[in-house]
């Protein structure tokens, strides 16, 4: 099995190119989910060292629904750095993107460190901020064709989180963000036009604090993870299908039901 520092010092260089490379499964079979957990802490590492600064994490494969598309049968988590984060704003150049799609999500801000086992109200007292957002996802492997572990060593197919204002949740509202959370519409629409729609139910059957206590109890079950700590973003899986973008279009996600505003994002 390849050397995990190895593989990790070309998956950053492909990234940093912004080219594509065959899946790592498919030039070794055994290549597995642990051995793809060592490969991405070492991603890490490298990007920690050259300066880029870990602010969150992501959850992917959250929405069962597009589970069959893509051959992932469980969700995958994966480090957001203040180089990829920012709040929407101007154009999103997608150079350097490979393969990019759009996905809209629920984007959590954690004012105190959650724990495994919580219910969903202790979850939400956790929460100092709610947004809606897009995450750009991209593929190092050509056609979106990839393993889970492939999936797990290439950033958990992250590239950009761009994230609207954060509502903000005052001490004594958990319990109605809670409810909110968990029953809402999404819509999706590119230039104007209804590209698809989603709902909370899809984000693993209980919405974005499902994601959540996932995460936690992944995270809680690897010694070498860290834990979640204040401050951090969670951002939760995408609500409806990961749809391609190209440069020039706009996009608009609008959660009915959860009390936040529309989040638009033009694409350079």
């Amino acid at each position: 099995m390849p050397d995990p520092k190895t593989t990790a010092r070309a998956l950053l260089a492909a990234l940093d190119e912004g080219r594509q490379i065959a899946p790592l499964t498919d030039e070794d079979p055994g290549f597995d989910l642990a051995a793809a957990a060592r490969v991405a802490a070492e991603v890490t590492r490298l990007r920690e060292a050259r300066g880029e600064r870990v602010v969150g994490r992501k959850l992917g494969f959250t929405n069962r629904t597009i589970w069959n598309e893509y051959g992932v049968h469980a969700p995958i988590w994966g480090p957001v750095y203040d180089t990829t984060t920012a709040p929407l704003g101007p154009a999103l150049p997608l150079d350097g993107l490979v393969e990019p799609r759009i996905e809209p999500e629920i984007v959590l801000r954690l004012g105190l460190a959650p724990r495994p086992g919580m219910g969903d109200d202790e979850l939400m007292a956790c929460v100092s901020g709610v947004a809606l957002g897009f995450e750009l996802v991209q593929s190092l492997f050509p056609g979106w064709r990839f393993r889970a572990a492939d999936t797990v060593a290439a950033f958990a197919l992250h590239g950009a989180l761009r994230h609207g204002p954060f509502a903000e949740v005052a001490p004594g509202d958990a319990e109605a963000w809670a409810r909110r959370l968990a029953g809402f519409d999404v819509t999706l629409s590119r230039n104007g036009e209804l590209a698809d729609r989603g709902n909370s139910a899809n984000v693993l059957g209980g919405g974005p604090l499902a994601a959540l206590s996932h995460l936690l109890q992944v995270l809680a079950a690897d010694p070498e993870a860290p834990p979640l700590a204040a401050g951090e973003i969670v951002t939760t899986g995408t609500l409806t299908r990961a749809l391609p973008v190209a440069p020039g279009e706009h996009w608009r996600a609008e959660a009915v039901g959860v009390g936040l505003p529309p989040a638009e994002i033009r694409l350079g």
